[in-house]
């Protein structure tokens, strides 16, 4: 019963279908398979679906320009049917600046999270993979980065090279890699010496396609949920540079600055403050609840 029938293929074949189909799933249907399975997924993907849409129609759906002042609304900044959410300390309309916040965010965070990835996926690799110096050398760079206060090493370099979108892209992305190359290397030295990576040497493979085609696959899951999680805090990095001063320069809206710009007031007119921060918090929510559905996902495959 268990012979293979002459002429086609062997047994074992038949099972390697699903595998390599499961090989193939692209990060999207990961995240749709996640929702599906886990409540606690299908709220941070609402939640995320929700900035999304606000940040790709800012244009259309904001009921005011961001930085339009209108003095005569100073005197009652409160909520009303003309401003939802209340203007702030200089007339602004709060609802439109946090929509188009949202753009922001989720333009500045997604860039600086693909470029920790790309750079900590490569060096984790070569580090795993190689070993050696390269391997001690990679570590020893990424420890010294780590050792810092990474609050403190922002201020240092934005306060030296300026704030701006592209210096807190490069510092995000300079200070996560490592601790993407950390997950990286991991896995590759776990699976560096298993049977279907000594068969690529053996067919004569180059390091990079059997660092990139066969090991970097069994990364693929830690590095999903990590990417999530790390979108989550570099949100709350972009919030807290912005409001301490040194994130991106007005007049662009931008969560953490408004925060700045209001909290000497949250007892006056507590409004101002807790509508950006609590976008803040909501985006961020969303973010590690996608990454807990995709843990769960995980466990129960």
């Amino acid at each position: 019963m268990g012979r293979s029938i002459p002429g086609g293929p062997p047994s074992g074949a038949v099972a390697a279908k699903p595998e390599r189909r499961a090989k193939g799933k692209t990060v999207a249907r990961r995240i749709w398979l996640a929702s599906r399975q886990s409540p606690i997924a299908t709220i941070g993907g609402i939640i995320v679906a929700f900035w999304i849409a606000c940040a790709l129609f800012a244009p259309w759906i904001a009921p005011y320009p961001p930085n339009k002042l209108d003095a005569l609304l100073i005197a009652y900044p409160y909520p009303s049917a003309q401003h939802w959410l209340g203007v702030d300390n200089l007339g602004r309309d709060i609802l439109s600046r946090i929509i188009w916040g949202a753009r922001t965010v989720l333009t500045v965070a997604p860039v600086a999270v693909l470029g920790a990835a790309s750079l900590g996926i490569v060096l984790g690799l070569l580090a795993g993979y190689r070993g050696g110096w390269i391997d001690a050398l990679i570590m020893r760079i990424g420890d010294t980065l780590l050792a810092f206060p990474r609050i403190i090493l922002y201020l240092i370099i934005i306060a030296r090279f300026g704030a701006s979108a592209l210096n807190i892209i490069l510092v995000i992305t300079f200070t996560a890699a490592p601790i993407i190359a950390r997950i990286v290397r991991g896995v590759t030295l776990d699976v560096r010496n298993r049977d279907y990576v000594s068969a690529a040497r053996m067919r004569g493979e180059s390091t990079l396609y059997i660092m990139f085609a066969e090991i970097l696959p069994n990364a693929r899951g830690p590095l999903t949920v990590d990417l999530f999680l790390r979108l989550g805090y570099t949100t709350v990095t972009i919030g807290a540079l912005g409001f301490l001063g040194v994130g991106l320069p007005p007049p662009d809206p931008d969560w953490g600055g408004m925060v700045k710009e209001t909290y000497g007031m949250i007892f006056i007119w507590p409004h101002m403050t807790l509508f950006p921060a609590a976008a803040i918090s909501s985006l961020v929510i969303g973010f590690n609840f996608l990454a807990t559905g995709l843990q769960e996902m995980k466990r129960d495959v």
